[in-house]
Formats: C-alpha cells, sequence, structure tokens
C-alpha cells in the first residue's frame, strides 16, 4: 500500500536562531532599497569596467608546457622566434591555373600589401608541383602587439585583387586570419546564445510559476549576474587571460546557476506564504532552508571549479576562474538583492497571472505528478535500484572507448573563408603543414659550431627515415650558441604519423646527433610537439582534479549532512552522471550518424578539454539538486517522519523545483549545443544529457530507492540542528 507523507505542522514558524545567511536575507528585506541600489553599483560598475578594461586574450607564451614549452622559450630568448605570416593562395577552381594572370595578380597582391602598416615583406610566388596553385607568402613585423587591423587591411586588399580577377580563386589564411575569424564567430555564438536562451528560460518560468512577475526575476537576476561576472574577468583576465571560451562559458553557467538559485529560494517563499506566514517571516524560512542549501551548492561548484586549477593549464585556469566568478556572484545575489525584491514586492510577485497556467499549477498542486511517479519507486526499491543503475551503467559504457585530441583544423567550422583556404593550402602545398622544431643551446664552455653542424645533418638524416618532409637551414642566434632546426611534419595537421616522428625525434634520432657534443641543452616543439605535450600534461593532471574534486566535495556533504553514507552516495551518484554524460558524448561525436542533426563533421574524438571541465561542471550542478532534495528529506525525517514518508516528502516538495530547474538549465546547455564550434557542441550535449539524468533517473528513482536501502544507515539526519529553522508546535 502506497503511503502519503504527512505535510509541516500548521502553524506559525520562526526562526529559533539565525544563521549569517538569515541574517543578511533579513537585513536585505527590511533595507530593501538599500540593498538594491548596492547590487546596481555593482552591476554597473562591473559593466563599466568591462568598457574601460579590455579582456585580455592569451599568447602563443601562454600555452607552452613541457619540453615543447621549454623549446620555446629557449627560442624566444635567442630572438630566433618565427615572424607571424599571411599567405594568399591562387588557384583556378580546379582549372588549369594561367601563369599569366596569376602573376598579375601576384603583382597587385604585392603592391597593395607593401602599403599597409606592419607588413614586413611580400615574399616571391610559390607554385605547386602540378602548377594548379600559387601561394603568395606574406610576413608580417615581429613584436607587434594587435595586428588585427593590419589582417583586416590585408584581407581588404586580397579582396579587391580578387574582384578583379574574376577568372580566378583568390584568397587568404594564416595564424592571423584564422584567429580575427574565429573570434568573430565565438562573438556571434554568444550572441546567439544570448538571444535564444533568455526567451527559452522565461518561457521555462512561466510555465513553472503561471505569474508574469515571478517569472522575470530569476531570468533577470541570472543576467545580471552574468555582466557582472564579465566585467569583474575583464579586470582579472590581467592575471588570467581568456583562451576565447570564458565568455561562452560565462554565459552558460551563469544563466544557468542564476535562474537555478533564484527559482530554489523564490518557490520557497512563496510556499511559506501560502501557509501562512508574513513576507519578511517567509524570507526568512526561505532563506535558513533554500538560501543555506544555496549557498552550500554553489560553494560546491566553485569547489568543484577549483579542481581546474590544479592542472595549470593556461586554458583551464581561465575556464575555472570565470565559471567561479559567476557562481561566486550568483550565490551572493540570490541572498541579497533576491530577498529585498520579494519585500518590496510582496504578494505581487504573484502577479499578474497567467489564466491558465495558474489554474493548472493550483490543480497539480505541490508534487501532484512527482507522487504518482515515486510511488512504484516506495513500494519496490531494491528492484529500481536495480534497474535505474543498469540504465546508467548501459549509457556509461561508450565511454570506455573515448578518444581525446587537442583542437586541430578539423575542429574549427569550415565554412570560416581563412579556415577553408588553409585546408586547401596543406593540399596543394605539403610544406605547409605542421612544423617540429629541433632547439639546440650551447654553455659558454659548449662547441657551439658542433651543434649546428649536428643539426644540420639531422635533418637530412630525418628526411631520410621518414621524420619530416622538409628541412629548413639551421638558424643560429647572434651569439652564436642557439641553433634552431625547422622541419616540416610529413602529415596534415591532427595525422597520427606527425606525432610519432616527434617521440621518435625525442627517443633517439635527437640524442643520437647531439649528445657527442659538449656542453649542449636540447628540446623538440613546435606545433605537433605543443599539441602532445598538451594532451600528456591533461593526462597526467586527471587524476589529481579528479581525487581533488570528489574528496572535497565528498568531506563537504559530510560536514553538512553529518552522514559519511549520504557523502557517499552523492560521490556515486555524481560519477553515474558524468558517466553518462561522456557515454553519449562519445556515441554522438565519435560517430557520424548525429552529423546532420547537430550539423557538424565528426573528428572522430573528443576535444581533449571538454571531458574534464564538463567533469567538474557536473560535479558541481549535481550537487545543486542533491543538496536541495536531502535537504528537504532530512526536513522531514527531524519532523519524525519515517524514512520512506520523509523521501517522498523530499521529493514530492522539490519535484516542480528541479523538474524547472532543470529544464532550464537543458535548454541552456542545448542551445550550446546548436553553435558553430565543436567545443561549444560537445560541452553543451555533455552538460544537457548529465542535467536530464540527474533531474529524472537519479532524483526520481536512483536516489529514492538508495535512501531507502540504507535507511539504517542514515540516522544521523534526524539529528537536530538548531542553526535551522524549526517548526513551533
Amino acid at each position: 500500500m502506497t503511503t502519503t507523507a504527512a505535510p509541516p505542522r500548521s502553524g506559525a514558524t520562526r526562526p529559533v536562531r539565525r544563521s549569517p545567511v538569515v541574517r543578511v536575507a533579513r537585513w536585505s528585506a527590511t533595507h530593501p532599497w538599500r540593498a538594491l541600489t548596492l547590487w546596481l553599483t555593482l552591476v554597473v560598475g562591473a559593466m563599466a569596467l568591462m568598457a574601460v578594461v579590455p579582456t585580455q586574450s592569451m599568447s602563443d607564451d601562454d600555452y607552452g608546457v613541457g619540453e615543447s614549452g621549454q623549446a620555446a622559450e629557449m627560442i624566444r630568448d635567442a630572438g630566433l622566434g618565427q615572424a607571424p605570416s599571411e599567405v594568399v593562395l591562387v588557384t583556378a577552381d580546379g582549372l588549369a591555373l594561367d601563369r599569366a594572370a596569376a602573376s598579375g595578380a601576384y603583382e597587385a597582391l604585392r603592391a597593395g600589401a607593401e602599403g599597409i602598416a606592419h607588413v614586413d615583406a611580400v615574399g616571391a610566388p610559390v607554385w605547386s608541383e602540378d602548377g594548379s596553385a600559387m601561394l603568395v607568402p606574406i610576413t608580417l613585423e615581429k613584436g607587434v602587439d594587435d595586428l588585427d587591423a593590419t589582417v583586416e587591411a590585408l584581407q581588404d586588399s586580397t579582396a579587391e585583387v580578387a574582384d578583379a580577377n574574376p577568372q580566378l580563386d583568390v584568397a587568404q589564411t594564416g595564424g592571423e586570419s584564422i584567429g580575427t575569424q574565429v573570434d568573430e564567430r565565438v562573438g556571434e555564438d554568444l550572441g546567439s546564445g544570448e538571444s535564444r536562451s533568455l526567451p527559452i528560460t522565461f518561457l521555462i518560468m512561466i510555465v513553472a510559476f503561471g505569474a508574469l512577475i515571478a517569472a522575470v526575476i530569476p531570468v533577470a537576476l541570472a543576467f545580471s549576474c552574468v555582466l557582472t561576472a564579465m566585467g569583474l574577468y575583464a579586470v582579472v583576465s590581467a592575471l588570467v587571460p581568456d583562451s576565447g571560451t570564458v565568455a561562452s562559458v560565462i554565459l552558460m553557467i551563469g544563466m544557468a546557476v542564476g535562474v537555478d538559485y533564484s527559482l530554489f529560494y523564490l518557490k520557497r517563499e512563496r510556499e511559506e506564504r501560502r501557509k501562512g506566514a508574513t513576507t519578511i517571516d517567509a524570507i526568512e524560512i526561505a532563506a535558513a532552508t533554500s538560501g543555506r542549501a544555496v549557498v552550500v551548492a554553489g560553494l560546491a561548484v566553485i569547489v568543484a571549479m577549483s579542481g581546474l586549477l590544479l592542472t595549470r593549464d593556461a586554458v583551464f585556469v581561465g575556464l575555472a576562474v570565470g565559471a567561479m566568478l559567476v557562481v561566486a556572484v550568483a550565490m551572493v545575489g540570490s541572498v541579497t538583492v533576491l530577498p529585498a525584491l520579494l519585500a518590496k514586492l510582496g504578494r505581487w510577485v504573484d502577479r499578474p497571472r497567467v489564466p491558465g497556467l495558474w489554474r493548472l499549477n493550483r490543480r497539480i498542486g505541490t508534487g501532484g505528478i512527482s507522487k504518482r511517479l515515486i510511488s512504484p519507486v516506495l513500494a519496490h526499491p531494491k528492484t529500481s535500484l536495480a534497474l535505474s543503475l543498469g540504465v546508467l551503467v548501459a549509457l556509461s559504457a561508450p565511454a570506455l572507448g573515448m578518444t581525446l585530441h587537442q583542437g586541430t583544423i578539423d575542429t574549427l567550422p569550415q565554412d570560416l573563408p581563412a579556415v577553408s583556404t588553409f585546408q586547401e593550402v596543406q593540399k596543394h602545398f605539403p610544406e605547409e603543414r605542421p612544423t617540429i622544431e629541433v632547439v639546440a643551446r650551447t654553455d659558454s664552455d659548449g662547441d657551439s659550431a658542433a651543434a649546428t653542424r649536428a643539426l644540420e645533418a639531422l635533418g637530412t638524416q630525418a628526411r631520410s627515415d621518414g621524420l619530416a618532409a622538409a628541412a629548413n637551414p639551421v638558424e643560429v642566434s647572434d651569439d652564436g650558441r642557439t641553433s634552431v632546426l625547422r622541419l616540416t611534419a610529413v602529415g596534415n595537421e591532427g595525422d597520427a604519423g606527425n606525432e610519432d616522428a616527434v617521440a621518435e625525434l625525442r627517443d633517439t634520432a635527437v640524442s643520437d646527433a647531439l649528445d657527442a657534443v659538449d656542453g649542449v641543452t636540447w628540446a623538440v616543439g613546435g606545433d605537433v610537439a605543443e599539441t602532445m605535450d598538451a594532451q600528456d600534461a591533461q593526462r597526467d593532471a586527471l587524476p589529481l582534479v579528479v581525487g581533488f574534486v570528489l574528496l572535497l566535495t565528498l568531506v563537504m556533504m559530510a560536514v553538512v549532512f553529518r552522514s559519511g553514507t549520504v557523502a557517499l552516495l552523492t560521490t556515486g551518484l555524481n560519477l553515474l552522471s558524468v558517466g553518462a554524460a561522456f557515454g553519449v558524448m562519445t556515441l554522438v561525436f565519435q560517430n557520424t550518424w548525429a552529423e546532420g542533426l547537430l550539423d557538424f563533421t565528426s573528428p572522430g574524438f573528443l576535444v581533449d578539454w571538454v571531458p574534464l571541465f564538463c567533469f567538474v561542471v557536473l560535479v558541481g550542478l549535481s550537487m545543486d539538486y542533491h543538496v536541495f532534495v536531502m535537504s528537504r528529506v532530512r526536513e522531514g525525517m527531524r519532523r519524525g517522519l519515517s524514512t520512506r514518508l520523509a523521501v517522498e516528502y523530499g521529493v514530492r516538495e522539490t519535484a516542480s523545483v528541479v523538474t524547472s530547474a532543470a529544464a532550464v538549465m537543458v535548454s541552456v546547455f542545448a542551445v550550446f549545443a546548436t553553435l558553430s564550434m565543436l567545443e561549444m557542441k560537445q560541452m553543451g550535449i555533455g552538460l544537457s544529457v548529465a542535467i536530464l539524468v540527474d533531474a529524472t533517473i537519479v532524483r526520481l528513482v536512483l536516489l529514492p530507492a538508495a535512501l531507502l536501502v540504507l535507511d539504517k544507515r542514515l540516522g544521523r539526519l534526524r539529528e537536530p540542528d538548531r542553526r535551522e529553522v524549526v517548526a513551533a508546535a
């Protein structure tokens, strides 16, 4: 027989001892104009900072790790770094290229480029072996911080030449062009994400509350948190520069947690007012229950994100700092400005009502649907536990075949002109493939001339052994102590053969060539080596990050709920949700069946930083729902309910909030799955799936079933806590 959890006792409710969260909320509620003024000052000030202080972007030096980072530092110190460059590809749309017409286009390109600031030289035209393409190299000046204007002027000049030669295909590409166009696309994607996520989130809030003002508050507060965090990050970026994706992450995480935290608080305040509490008392009770859960959940997200700092990777550090900032702002806003708004609005929060939705919500009641869904779980907990575990394990299984690789030219949007042109350049000109750099530096007593001769011999040997397609002449620094050999990789960017060549050079070839030279230090770097070293660094940091995040979140839950069983259960549920997300990501992006659906071309791997970032985000976000549901279960147990009734009460009372919050998160993350950047697609799918699984299978089936099975180990949850709001008889 199915039993129904008794509702909380009726009667006046009051806090017996105010926690810091309650004291802050009460001050905001009793001084609403001061609280609102302080919040607006913070938001406007942060936006002003964002306008005045430009966000600093990462430079090539920030990416250096491992041996390739050492090689890059040696090259920089010796002044042997390559100048930035662009190339212009001239073809005839697959037809034979007219040399006279191409030569005329070259003269026009040279004349146009030489008059542009920071253009150092226009090289002689280079013809492909079959004569079907001509390449025009353009060298830019070294040491210029911002070449965007130069690249834009070059692109305009190239477009003019293309218009004047309609029989030719004239297109420009290069590192600067690709970087500029990718940045522009990220900006467009960010704007697209904002324009789509805001109305979707607002519609979900209308359905959840059935009233317009109540729907507006979480969305407006979340958006103000995003703006504030972006302004604050602009200042912090001087120390932690942006890799190009921090703004997208701040928007995605900020909208998700900002709406969720407001939703948790607002729902509880409305619930207490319906029970007869005054507005101020309802705000205090919401602060002591939902507000406390918000603070715990927010701290859990921040703790989880801080694990990325252990990687010492500039990209991860930037993403972690941006996410922690927006979560901290959202957490503060939900316990300060939100109580002030609720105090000023009072019962106007529920106006104007949407008639149909309002009546529907009232008719369904609190947990009306979830009560029906959870009844079979309560009746058959062991069976439910086994079935839900089986589903999650099945979803997680494909993750065993997950392949990780750093982003390549193939993972960038192929419709960007500079990207598609670069792909064509690699086809016609193999020498434009990635580079491998071997740098040797001798000490004051070393034999510099011998080191240079050894590198020259190494270049010849590398070509004959198939380790390189070509070798440039060895460059020597002004002081004669540093020599650099630049090799052209045997394959296009991302080719596994390139990594095999670097490994062979590091293991045997370079040591055989240089070990006989006195006082020499050497390192192998370049494009291919940088990719390998970045992957190795992430692989080495993975156990440390995972262990740190799981251990700290486990300790947090043990402290908050004073139960080792709850802490271990939380960790297990988090891992299952993450595993399911990774399994789906592997199925979608390492295969081709979803390419048309999501508009992408499968590279056969996941971009290496995405799973680790998703892991820390998901562990943090899963804590939101877990803390909120478990707090209500504990309330029921402390009121004397049996474990079965307390679990039903906790799930029933939180179902509408968790469902609405999950719908917001899934919709926000799903929007990112529609963007053009492959990393954003992968992250959007992973987070959407994990939150959906967490809010359905985990919270409605697995968690209730596990709590009933572990009933005898949950005694600590019944112990009273004087710092909470309790109901007076």
